[in-house]
């Protein structure tokens, strides 16, 4: 049996116990082979059939952003570029009035954020005849590029081999005053590039913010222009005539899916919310809680606090969070009725340079309301290049005369401009209103006012212990002016009217986050000192949240000394309960108030400060101390610096010199922090 043929063995018949197979072995192999021709033709079919959709045969390829200006102004035929880093929309701003000051001077100019294209090639503007490159650069918080030139400046940092020989430029900065590093970021910028090799065709320009913005800038202009024609040998035509930039559009028939009512970037974006949340698609943050903070008084100090669940928003102690507001609808009702026009037409204001990255003044189609609701400043006094484009239409000589006049640099049109508009707060429609003869046509009014831009509060929590959810501290602000009208802040008024419940809808702020350089200690054993008068303690109450979690998780946490001050105690000590019960608890180790009016002579943060001046110098000096500040930069800001220079001078027996530098090199090793503003 042992050696039986394998045939034989394969047809022997089956034992006692076994069953007969189902399908033979023969069945099985002809069942595979039929299974596997038809895979094969199932494949080889589907390989070869035409599938209509993937094919791309009359779709041209998507259009990709022109990163090249270079590229963009010979194609244009371009010779002048204007540069922007812009926060609040006024660098860029100046940056369209000065490309369109190039055409009537017989030139051709184009304004460009530097975000959108590759500054490398500044070294190949030589390739234009008579080309020239304006920089327009605003300084943000302490001496900071704006976010759209970070990348600049970073650039401009690292290149140090870049040779911009064959560059002609120059700048012009936006500033205030008020602040530390007044201007840092143009004059890094005009320095830089002459380090760089490029030619400097005309001085540097400052504008102080807390000063006369404005005026700097229309004297710098008046001096630049006939300097660069007579640098380029062009004749100073100087064309007096109104440029229009962009031309009207009215929409009959359209289809309001495709009609913008208020979103910021893409359209339906506040329909179906899409992370992540930024500056071009701000996240719809519900309110919950909106209370009033002061006891008693005149002022509104409030507390509101935005639900951010589910938006995957992260957020640190000290960060700025933005909100985007709308106009109040009674000025925007207001301004539809003077100019006599229905505000419900849907528009667009189409660009007539075809080339140009930026097709409408703002998003569009959209109607005149949403327009002067959601996207135009309506409640500033207007700039004088507004006022000098609108003068052709007031039917009355005089005020044509008296609007141009504004707009000049003679001393008597400055002094008229200055008492007139800004001393007076007329907005745009205090000035339609005061000068009935004067009767734009809306279309042109929208082109010609700025856009309504973001509002930043310091954020008064801590993540750690609110992770979902964001909190403000800020006044309302609202008053009277010469002319005897009532001036609301567009902002804090919109935030006051943020009820919880609107009619059974929940409330909502469009915001997003912008990080911040205000930071407490990375090793939590470093005393803080905390100076924040006000609605300045915002970034503080985070602070503090903080300091106290990290004191719950058995972290070792140094003094934590916070420097707080209000008028009365019983009328605007804000978060009272919150800081007393901290000063309880052992995480505030020091809380002093100044309460500025309960006495004959006024108190102030700094003269408790001067009080506890042996145990400040020993907590900064000995104990590697990091100092904040948040509040008022015009008046309080500085005299706190000054009474921290005084203690070093008197506990460190420094000069004053000596005592300053010791505070500025403090501010380069991160350890006196100021988030002010004016």
């Amino acid at each position: 049996m042992a050696d039986m043929d394998p045939e034989t063995t394969a047809h022997t018949e089956p034992t006692v116990g076994e069953e007969e197979p189902l399908f033979s072995n023969l069945d099985l192999f002809l069942f595979s082979l039929i299974v596997g021709l038809l895979i094969y033709w199932f494949m080889s079919r589907k390989k070869v059939e035409p599938i209509p959709e993937f094919k791309k045969l009359d779709t041209p390829a998507p259009s990709t952003r022109e990163t090249s200006f270079i590229e963009k102004m010979k194609k244009t035929g371009k010779n002048i570029i204007v540069f922007y880093g812009s926060q609040t929309g006024t660098a860029e701003e100046f940056a369209n009035r000065l490309s369109k000051d190039a055409q009537r001077y017989g030139m051709k100019g184009m304004a460009a954020d530097p975000e959108e294209y590759d500054m490398g090639e500044l070294s190949r503007l030589s390739e234009i005849q008579n080309s020239l490159a304006i920089f327009c650069m605003a300084t943000y918080g302490e001496g900071d590029p704006t976010d759209n030139a970070q990348d600049f400046y970073d650039w401009l940092q690292e290149n140090d081999d870049e040779d911009l020989s064959g560059l002609n430029y120059t700048v012009f900065s936006l500033g205030n005053k008020t602040y530390e590093h007044y201007n840092a970021m143009g004059k890094y910028v005009d320095k830089r590039l002459e380090e760089l090799g490029a030619k400097r065709i005309f001085d540097l320009g400052l504008g102080d913010d807390d000063g006369n913005l404005e005026e700097d800038f229309i004297s710098w202009r008046e001096q630049f222009w006939p300097a660069i024609c007579e640098h380029f040998g062009v004749e100073a035509l100087g064309d007096d005539s109104s440029i229009r930039q962009y031309e009207l559009q009215e929409h009959t028939d359209i289809n309001m899916n495709k009609v913008y009512t208020g979103e910021i970037g893409r359209l339906k974006s506040f329909e179906v919310q899409k992370p992540p949340f930024d500056s071009k698609n701000p996240f719809l943050a519900p309110v919950t809680v909106n209370r009033r903070l002061n006891k008693a008084g005149d002022r509104h100090l409030m507390h509101l606090e935005l639900d951010i669940t589910g938006s995957k928003i992260r957020y640190e102690s000290g960060d700025h969070v933005a909100v985007f507001p709308t106009n109040d609808s009674m000025l925007v009702n207001k301004l539809g009725q003077i100019l006599g026009v229905d505000l419900d037409v849907v528009i667009s204001l189409n660009n007539l340079d075809d080339e140009s990255n930026k097709k409408h003044p703002f998003p569009c189609p959209t109607s005149y309301r949403t327009a002067l609701t959601h996207y135009l400043d309506i409640t500033h006094p207007p700039r004088t290049n507004v006022l000098y484009e609108l003068a052709q239409y007031a039917s009355d000589p005089k005020d044509q005369e008296n609007m141009r006049k504004m707009a000049s640099s003679s001393p008597e049109g400055k002094a008229l401009y200055q008492n007139w508009v800004l001393d007076a707060s007329r907005n745009i429609l205090a000035i339609l209103e005061d000068m009935p003869s004067l009767k734009p046509p809306i279309d042109h009014l929208c082109e010609l006012l700025p856009r309504l831009q973001a509002r930043y509060y310091s954020i008064a929590s801590s993540s750690k212990v609110h992770p979902n959810s964001i909190h403000i501290c800020a006044v309302v602000v609202e008053y009277k002016t010469k002319t005897g009208r009532i001036n609301k802040g567009v902002a804090t008024n919109w935030l006051k009217n943020k009820l919880i419940s609107d009619n059974g809808h929940k409330s909502t702020v469009p915001m997003y986050i912008r990080k911040s350089q205000f930071r407490l200690p990375f090793k939590s054993t470093n005393p803080v000192i905390m100076v924040g008068p006000g609605t300045g303690i915002a970034p503080f109450v985070g602070f503090i949240q903080e300091r106290g979690w990290l004191k719950e998780q058995g972290k070792e946490v140094g003094e934590t000394v916070m420097y707080f001050g209000c008028r009365h105690k019983n009328e605007d000590f804000i978060y009272q309960e919150e800081l007393e019960e901290a000063e309880k608890n052992g995480v505030l180790t020091q809380l002093n108030v100044a309460f500025s009016r309960d006495q004959e002579q006024k108190v102030y943060v700094q003269h408790h400060l001067k009080k506890n001046k042996e145990h400040l110098w020993k907590l900064i000096h000995t104990d590697n101390a990091h100092i904040y500040i948040c509040g008022d930069a015009k008046n309080m800001a500085k005299d706190v610096q000054l009474t921290f220079c005084e203690i070093a001078e008197e506990l460190g027996g420094m000069t004053r010199t000596q005592a300053t530098d010791y505070i500025k090199k403090l501010m380069t090793k991160g350890r006196y922090s100021q988030d002010v503003w004016s």
